[in-house]
């Protein structure tokens, strides 16, 4: 059996994610596949990739055969360079780890050194003159019809 090492496309059509899937070279695109072993998602910046080294490995070693994209990752993360016993690639771009919500929101309460204390920046509506004279004029024309 020939098995290729291929990407799994998901995701909606202008926002492509895709898994990297050890696969009977015969079967579709996004059939069925013998094991999962990283994530693909080329949308966000930089692309995120992750890919289970010590698997990868494995079915390299077994005879797996990459295809072009997937080798091109591969290369990346420096996985192929491991198998091939070549020197090891620049390290990846990572994203940088979101703030936490609530200390950004702690931060800018400090920041504004506690002057709302909680309340309403803007005063409260008051109800217009107008609509509680027609109030009072429908009451009057209720009372008199009855």
């Amino acid at each position: 059996m020939a098995v290729k090492i291929k990407l799994k496309r998901l995701g909606k059509i202008r926002s492509p994610h895709y898994r990297i899937v050890v696969a009977d070279s015969r079967t579709r695109r996004d059939g069925r596949a013998i094991e999962e072993i990283g994530l693909y998602h080329p949308v966000q910046n930089p692309s995120r990739i992750e890919v289970d080294s010590e698997r990868a490995q494995y079915w390299l070693s077994v005879g797996a055969q990459p295809t072009e994209p997937v080798l091109a990752i591969l290369k990346v993360t420096g996985d192929w360079q491991k198998f091939k016993g070549l020197p090891a690639p620049a390290p990846m771009l990572v994203a940088e780890p979101k703030a936490d919500k609530r200390a950004l929101f702690e931060a800018a309460a400090k920041d504004t050194g506690g002057e709302s204390k909680g309340e309403a920046i803007t005063p409260k509506a008051k109800k217009s003159e107008k609509k509680s004279d027609e109030a009072a004029a429908d009451a009057a024309a209720e009372s008199t019809e009855a």
